[in-house]
């Protein structure tokens, strides 16, 4: 795919800031005109399409997309992208702990819990904890609280987040992200846990560094994207 346009600039509009391309409005792939709440985003996007080489490279182009599935899908269906996005408290990944060894989860403990108390201090929310992989339900009490939070945000920090809980397998993370609880990088070590202890244990594999390379380019896209979105 090659660069078919010379600049990228942002304009104001009657809903807040478009992108432009040579002059003509940057749609979605839905066909809408890409417009965010604030100058501050939009520049950031803008930005992002200045930075294309004659190669497109859609990889490099994350605000845009996130930009855009607020736009697109939660826009075509907020109701069903709220639920898959509740859905993840239901098996979080910090409410999974392994049962050996010892060291592994006593760093669990450490890392993950004050999230979890913070959780249910902060939302009403108490999630329960448990071992190995087999699913264990949380109340619908929990779970319901945890829904009216997301319900109060708005369409591009739900996007946001569901990049977040995506990445991380986990909604409290995301929701601790948003709330300026914790950075990327933490969001990051926390999601990660696991695979670098076993890292540190066992040796490094190429492909699990490969995926939380990615993972990490993830979080801080989204990071960043909430961060715009407040300037």
């Amino acid at each position: 795919m090659k660069r078919r346009y010379a600049i990228a600039a942002i304009r104001q509009t009657n809903g807040g800031h478009g992108v432009l391309l040579d002059g003509t409005p940057l749609k979605t792939p839905a066909g809408r005109d890409l417009v965010v709440p604030g100058a501050a985003l939009a520049a950031a996007i803008a930005a992002e399409w200045n930075a294309q080489p004659d190669a497109f490279d859609p990889s490099a182009m994350g605000l845009t997309a996130l930009a855009g599935f607020a736009l697109d899908r939660l826009a075509l269906d907020r109701p069903l992208a709220l639920g898959r996005l509740a859905r993840y408290a239901e098996t979080d990944l910090l409410c999974y702990r392994a049962e050996y060894p010892e060291a592994l989860i006593e760093r669990q403990q450490k890392a993950w819990q004050p999230l979890l108390d913070w959780v249910e201090m902060r939302y009403e929310a108490p999630l329960l904890v448990t071992t190995g992989v087999i699913p264990k339900p949380q109340s619908d009490r929990s779970l319901c609280a945890l829904a009216r939070a997301l319900e109060g945000l708005d369409d591009f920090s739900l996007a946001a987040l569901s990049s977040i809980a995506g990445a991380s397998g986990s909604l409290v993370i995301a929701l601790a992200l948003l709330a300026g609880r914790i950075d990327a990088e933490a969001a990051f070590a926390l999601a990660t846990l696991e695979e670098r202890f076993a890292g540190e244990s066992w040796g490094e594999d190429e492909w699990e560094a490969g995926r939380r390379r990615e993972k990490a380019r993830g979080l801080r896209t989204a990071a960043r994207f909430l961060a715009l979105l407040r300037a």
